[in-house]
């Protein structure tokens, strides 16, 4: 199978995490969906990274229909079978992929001529990154992971959101505000999935 995906995508970092804990062999086809030469819309009409091509030639995306795909395929599995530990982790998912949809939306709307940025709009997306981590800490609490002693998908998804706001915009400096997230993350950060997936500097 292969992968298409940016380096520095934290929804694909997430796919790749999740490739790198199951072992599960793939080739890394690196694309931007922002070059006029990608070949990403071939495999994905939306023009969005990751996605993943199988053997028969199937593409799967977004990043949380691969992770479907992905977790039966080996151990260990991130996503609880049924009931509500399933959906508290597809919840988690959902505010990692959301905190991460609104710092996006900063960063595009930053790129934009400084007489069009809308300060309106980045505020609320600020708001939505800001309350995010807030929700972060609170369902973490004392706990290793978000959901006990081992991690899930809910964890990689908001590690990746985290960890891409500290890379794009270090403003926020969370790991100053929210010492508990600080210590979740270095936890993850140790593994050799999280180190292999970092974003070139």
């Amino acid at each position: 199978m292969k992968l298409l995906a940016s380096k520095t995508s934290p929804y694909a970092r997430k796919v790749r995490i999740l490739l790198a804990e199951k072992q599960i062999p793939f080739e890394l086809v690196e694309e931007s969906a922002w070059n006029a030469d990608s070949t990403v819309p071939r495999f994905n009409p939306l023009n969005k990274v990751p996605v993943l091509v199988l053997d028969d030639g199937t593409s799967l995306y977004d990043s949380s229909v691969i992770a479907e795909y992905l977790d039966p395929l080996g151990a260990p599995v991130f996503i609880p079978p049924s009931g509500l530990d399933r959906a508290k982790v597809r919840r988690d998912e959902a505010l990692g992929n959301g905190i991460t949809d609104a710092g996006l939306a900063i960063y595009l709307e930053r790129k934009r001529v400084a007489t069009l940025q809308d300060p309106a709009w980045i505020a609320r997306q600020k708001s939505k990154v800001e309350a995010g981590i807030a929700a972060l800490e609170r369902e973490l609490g004392g706990k290793a992971y978000l959901h006990g002693d081992a991690m899930t998908l809910g964890d990689i998804a908001c590690a990746c959101a985290l960890l891409w706001v500290e890379f794009r915009m270090p403003e926020f400096a969370w790991r100053r505000s929210h010492a508990a997230l600080g210590r979740w993350i270095e936890r993850l950060e140790a593994r050799p999935s999280f180190a292999e997936t970092r974003p070139p500097a």
